[in-house]
This record gives C-alpha cells, sequence and structure tokens, in this order.
C-alpha cells in the first residue's frame, strides 16, 4: 500500500500544478527504490507533459515503457497505460486514447488491481470509452485493424491474447459475442478460455467434428449464417441451456503463415443487421494478424515450459553436487546450505535484482563442491591440520574452478564459476587461489567471503564449540577491508537477527517462538554486538543464545 499511496500522491501533485514538489519526491523515491524506476519515470514524464516539456516527456515515457515490460510489474505497467492514455487525451488522440485505456482496465482487473486503476483515474480525469463522441466510434476497418494489431503485437500470454482478440473483434463488428477457438490437433478438439458475455473462467473444449466451429476447423469453410434458427446447420441446444437467443453467426478459421488451420472465430449477433461481405472481408484480415500472433504466443508457451524444465532440470542437478559434500563431509553438513542463506540476506539487503540473487544461490551451493577432490584423511580429518595438509585442502577451490567450468552454462550462469572459486579471495589481495583483489574479486565472492566465514565460526565442530556471538562480529569487523569487503560487511551487520536465527534453525524451523522473532526482529547483528560489548541488559543476547547455542526449545 505505501508504493501505491507514493503513486496517488504525486499524480495529485502533478495534475494539481506542484511540479517541484513532485519531481523532488519522485527522484528521492527512485533512488532509495530503484526497483520502482519504471512508475518513477512514468510518473516524471506525465510531470514533464504537465509542464510541456515535450522532449523531456518522450524520453522518460520510453524509459517508463521499456522498463515496465522488463520488470513484469502490474502497477508499473497499468500507470504507464493510464499516462499515455491521459497523454493521448489531452492531444485528442482518440483512438489511441481508446487503446490504452482498455489496456489499462484490462490488465487492472486481470490483477485485482481495479481500485488502483480508478484512484489514479480519478485524479487524471479521463472520462470511460463510452463518453467518447460518437464520431470517434465510427467503425472504420482500418481503424479496427490498427486497434487490434497494436493490442496483441507484444503479447506473449495466450490467455490474454484470446481475451483481447476476441473482445477487440466483438468491437470491431458491432457483435454482442465473440469467441476464439483454438484448435488441438492432437485431440482433434477447439476449445477456449473466453466467451465474451459468458463466464470466461473455465475452459471451454468441444470435439472438432462437432458444431459449426468444428465444421469451419476441418473444412476450412467460412460459414455467415443471417437467421440461426432456420438454418438447419445451427444447434439450438445451447441456447435452451444458457437462456441466450442466437440470430445471426459468422465462423471463420484463423490460419498461421503456413496456412494450416490453427483456430476459428465464431462471432454471434450483430447489433443492427445481419453479417456482411465488408464483415467477412474485415474479420479475414484480423485472422490473419491474429493467427501470427496466437501462433507466436503458442510458440512462447511452448518455449517458456521448456526453459522452465530445464531450469528445474538445472536446479536439481546443482543440489545434487551440493549434497554430494555432505555425504563426504559429515563435519560440515548443512554449511553450503546455510551460506546460501546468508548470501541471500546479504544481498537483499543491497536490494538485488532476483536473476542476480539466482546465480548468487547457485554459487554459494556449489562453493566447497571442489572438496571432492581431497583427500578423506585432510577433509574429516579431527583435530587441527598441518600446514601440508592445510595447502592440500586449499586446492579444493581451484578444483570448484575446473568441475564447474566444464558445465555447459549461458553467458548469465557463467558468473557461478566465477562466484563460486572466488569465495576464498581476500580483499587485500592475500587470499587465494588467484590473490585477486578488491573490485577484481566478484561482487557475489565478496559475499560469499563473508557468508562463508561466518557460518564456519558459527558451527561447531567435534574440536571445538562455536565461538561467542560478540567475537564472530568481532572479527568480521576487524576483517572489514583486509579479508573483507567493508560494504558486505557493513550490510551483513544490518540484518535482523529473526533472520539470522532462522538460518540456525533452517533444519527444525518448528522450535522457532513467536515472541523471539517479534524480539529479535527489532534489532540487528550491530544492535546486539554493542549491547554485549556496552554491558547494557542481557535479555536480547539471552533470547538469541536460545537459538545461536542450541537450548532444547522443544523440551522447555
Amino acid at each position: 500500500m505505501a508504493l501505491e499511496n507514493f503513486i496517488y500522491e504525486s499524480v495529485e501533485e502533478i495534475i494539481g500544478g506542484r511540479y517541484d514538489e513532485a519531481k523532488s519526491s519522485i527522484i528521492k523515491h527512485k533512488e532509495l527504490y530503484n526497483d520502482d524506476a519504471a512508475i518513477c519515470f512514468s510518473l516524471l514524464a506525465l510531470c514533464e507533459f504537465q509542464n510541456k516539456n515535450y522532449n523531456s516527456y518522450y524520453q522518460f515515457m520510453n524509459d517508463a515503457t521499456f522498463l515496465a515490460e522488463q520488470t513484469n510489474n502490474e502497477l508499473a505497467t497499468i500507470l504507464n497505460e493510464l499516462v499515455l492514455s491521459y497523454v493521448n487525451y489531452a492531444e485528442e488522440n482518440n483512438t489511441l486514447y481508446s487503446i490504452s485505456y482498455n489496456k489499462a482496465r484490462k490488465l487492472a482487473i486481470k490483477n485485482q488491481k481495479t481500485y488502483f486503476f480508478e484512484r489514479v483515474n480519478s485524479f487524471l480525469k479521463c472520462p470511460p470509452i463510452t463518453h467518447l463522441s460518437t464520431q470517434t466510434q465510427v467503425n472504420d476497418p482500418l481503424i479496427a485493424l490498427v486497434k487490434i494489431g497494436q493490442a496483441v503485437a507484444a503479447e506473449k500470454d495466450i490467455d490474454v491474447l484470446i481475451k483481447t482478440i476476441a473482445e477487440e473483434t466483438k468491437i470491431a463488428l458491432n457483435a454482442d459475442r465473440c469467441t476464439v477457438f483454438l484448435y488441438d490437433r492432437e485431440h482433434n478438439e477447439l476449445y477456449s478460455k473466453v466467451a465474451t458475455g459468458l463466464d470466461d473462467t473455465k475452459e471451454l473444449r468441444i470435439p472438432a467434428d462437432k458444431g459449426l466451429a468444428g465444421h469451419v476447423a476441418l473444412t476450412g469453410e467460412t460459414i455467415n449464417i443471417k437467421d440461426a434458427y432456420n438454418d438447419s446447420r445451427f444447434n439450438p441446444d445451447v441456447d435452451k441451456k444458457t437462456g441466450y437467443r442466437t440470430k445471426t453467426i459468422l465462423c471463420m478459421p484463423i490460419k498461421n503463415f503456413n496456412q494450416d488451420i490453427i483456430g476459428v472465430f465464431q462471432v454471434l449477433n450483430k447489433f443492427d443487421e445481419a453479417f456482411t461481405i465488408d464483415d467477412e472481408d474485415l474479420l479475414v484480415a484480423i485472422a490473419s494478424s491474429a493467427g501470427i500472433s496466437l501462433e507466436n504466443a503458442q510458440l512462447f508457451e511452448r518455449q517458456k515450459k521448456m526453459i522452465e524444465e530445464q531450469k528445474v532440470i538445472f536446479d536439481s542437478f546443482i543440489e545434487t553436487l551440493a549434497s554430494s559434500i555432505d555425504a563426504r563431509d559429515k563435519i560440515t553438513s548443512g554449511h553450503s546450505s546455510r551460506v546460501k542463506m546468508y548470501a541471500t540476506l546479504i544481498a537483499k539487503e543491497f536490494g538485488m535484482e532476483r536473476k542476480d540473487i539466482y546465480i548468487l544461490e547457485k554459487a554459494a551451493a556449489l562453493h566447497d563442491i571442489g572438496k571432492i577432490g581431497i583427500k578423506d584423511s585432510v577433509l574429516q580429518k579431527e583435530g587441527k591440520l598441518t600446514p601440508e595438509e592445510y595447502k592440500h585442502i586449499q586446492k579444493h577451490v581451484e578444483i570448484t574452478h575446473n568441475i564447474l567450468e566444464k558445465i555447459h552454462m549461458s553467458n548469465d550462469f557463467q558468473q557461478i564459476t566465477e562466484i563460486a572459486c572466488s569465495h576464498h579471495e581476500k580483499y587485500d589481495g592475500t587470499g587465494y587461489y588467484r590473490g585477486l583483489k578488491g573490485e577484481e574479486i566478484p561482487f557475489g565472492g565478496r559475499i560469499l567471503a563473508v557468508s562463508d566465514v561466518f557460518d564456519a565460526i558459527t558451527s561447531k565442530r567435534h574440536y571445538r564449540d562455536k565461538m561467542p556471538i560478540e567475537k564472530v562480529i568481532d572479527i568480521l569487523m576487524k576483517g572489514s577491508g583486509s579479508h573483507f569487503d567493508p560494504k558486505v560487511v557493513d550490510k551483513f551487520l544490518m540484518i535482523k537477527l529473526s533472520d539470522i536465527v532462522e538460518v540456525f534453525v533452517s533444519e527444525k524451523p518448528s522450535i522457532l517462538k513467536e515472541k523471539d522473532i517479534q524480539t529479535l526482529g527489532k534489532y540487528n547483528l550491530l544492535d546486539l554486538y554493542y549491547s554485549i560489548v556496552n554491558n547494557c541488559s542481557n535479555k536480547l543476547l539471552q533470547v538469541f543464545n536460545k537459538y545461536y547455542v542450541g537450548v532444547d526449545l522443544e523440551n522447555e
């Protein structure tokens, strides 16, 4: 709600002429919340348009549109379309106004953001499409084709595309209802998830060898019925079930680029008359554009599904590799999983994007995979390592690099290798295995360095207990600038204690007590450190140590 309130306040200020106040607030918001950049650029575009700075308006609006498409943020997209509709209405470009207004409204309905749509529009005062002058409602076939082409050009969601095509076709042909069926050749069925004017929440499937739409799908004929109840091809049973009265029908195949039938248009009840030859010609043109868009959307859906399946396989492969380390080294079992969780917490403090966090998590899971190449006698040794043994175990980082670089990955995922094998590099250049320094170390590697050390010294081993938490924090603070990137240490110390203890008990989350989580959620690691070194009340430390030193809460 905070973001929506910010948008309402900004739009109200802009429309009210308080441009300087609005711009200052918007720029400040963007600096604090860069993820909202698309929203901020739309607001800045509106501000510049109102202030008649048209060059700046176009620049901000282009950036807003691009970012809204990239982030898939429904608020950003709805706001973007509302600002476009406002500008087009002000410029008396009613055709483009209608497209933007309707797109914003449909997105709002789809994403349950109708209150947001209405609230923003209450400031913009754009009239509903039905309030436009009758002159703009003239059934111009060229305008209808342009509108439909613009509405479907970039849409990749097959369900939204079907709804959009059906709605726009219904308007273009001045008809009461329109259904877009897709042809499922494998099952020889026609199916649709929308029939405008009917319940559009259920998928409708009919055999392709029955009904008018089925006949059109199999034969490729166009059927234009001027009086349904006096035509033997019409089956009135559906009308009897629904109470609807069908009068006129226009049914036409939808073909792809290769002229294969991929679907069927079924348009019902033209308002003022029967469907004409001109209507058939217009529907042929619409079907041509729609066929390409629908096939592209289907290809996109299949590709998306394939990518998701590959991602599942990739994720399970990584988890299997990570688990193989736990299987060999029971002493550090669970280490990679906890390092991943700490790294994710740090990344979120930095406001990293989801894709980058995903890459970091995979690198964290695999950062010790090179221990596969370390001798059991060294890896599982109980006690301090000799200098020779320590030198041998250091080789696991280079082995990690050699293993991961042999896995075929995209350019994005090649970062996993570089991040994973740099977690023992030190900020001052004295780390291993490549002796990288400062910014030479991948940012993700600098995050893993802090996460790895923190988990190592806060985990119990058979040869030592966990360090007192104040000593752990002291090690991180003293290592800031030499071992660790100072920015990463600073962010880590700002993490809430509630998040830290959730990692401690990740294998037994049920032992967390709500009252303790509420207490720990008010403080971070730095607060805890200063409360200890300044001999403040030990209540916070007591609550923290319940989970850190492993008090048996289940039997408490």
